[in-house]
């Protein structure tokens, strides 16, 4: 298994000013002991193929994908999405990472809810997922993959399901947001491993989780609150994540993210290390490649 991170653990989620720059990034994802960096949005990271190649050479780092988020609940928004794959799939075959992971925009729902798409909506949805995945699969030979997210209208096991009935994408699992909703990650990837292609590891604190569920808590301001912790700390059996991927044969990229809680302590860069230390005293086979 190839154990990557990505720039969202620093903070960057948009190309536009983003809280640290791209070579700084790279140094310190490098520094803290990765081999593999995820894309990021497109823009922060060289997008030129050479000045890629040899910002990621210099520092011995390997791309493994990309993460591009859209919102879905938008129904002109098609050719967009294809438009912004096309020229991240453009890049990515260059850097020999045929990858590209997609997920719904959780700011485009309103706050409290409700955040499911209608008949209607739902059919654009996954008619769009389908059109998107055959064109990248045939002009680029890249693989898409749905990543199911907290906030959105595809974050609950009913509707992971009705998504993997409805679309030929697999998924992009994490384990965070899967759990975020007291889901049983494990026992979902057993009864969905044919279907998981991509690998993120995030955990979650089982206390900011009990206030968000219990209605203490907005689920908008919990990300902050620190709902999403490091690997060790959280619901999450990570150890037991591994051992699953293991025996699963799975050899699909494996991405650490870390959300940052407001005023932790730790900077992204000493998170990215605990992170990997943690994995790395794991009595499972993987590389940081």
């Amino acid at each position: 298994m190839r154990i990557g991170n990505a720039p969202c653990s620093w903070g960057v989620y948009y190309a536009d000013n983003p809280p640290i720059a791209a070579g700084a990034y790279l140094d310190e994802v490098a520094d803290a002991g990765y081999r593999a960096t995820e894309l990021g949005p497109f823009g922060f990271l060289p997008t030129d193929p050479a000045a890629l190649a040899d910002a990621l050479a210099a520092r011995d780092l390997a791309l493994v994908g990309a993460a591009h988020v859209h919102t879905f609940a938008d129904p002109g928004s098609a050719p967009r999405l294809m438009a912004d794959l096309r020229s991240i799939a453009a890049l990515l075959v260059t850097q020999d990472a045929p990858e590209i992971v997609v997920m719904d925009e959780s700011a485009s729902y309103p706050p409290g809810g409700p955040r499911a798409l209608d008949a209607a909506g739902w059919r654009q949805m996954t008619g769009l997922l389908a059109e998107a995945h055959a064109m990248l699969a045939n002009e680029h030979g890249v693989r898409l993959t749905f990543h199911p997210h907290v906030g959105t209208a595809v974050e609950l096991e009913p509707e992971i399901d009705r998504l993997l009935a409805d679309t030929p994408l697999d998924l992009c699992f994490d384990t965070g947001h899967h759990a975020f909703w007291d889901q049983d990650p494990l026992a979902y990837m057993d009864r969905v491993r044919d279907r998981i292609a991509y690998m993120h590891l995030k955990n979650v604190d089982p206390a900011v989780r009990a206030r968000v569920l219990s209605g203490q808590l907005a689920l908008e301001r919990s990300f902050a609150e620190g709902a999403m912790c490091p690997l060790p700390d959280g619901a999450v059996d990570i150890a037991a994540v591994m051992r699953r991927l293991e025996a699963m044969g799975f050899s699909g990229p494996v991405v650490v993210e870390q959300d940052l809680k407001e005023g932790a302590s730790e900077t992204p860069a000493e998170l990215a290390r605990r992170n990997l230390e943690f994995l790395a005293g794991l009595p499972v086979s993987h590389d940081r490649q």
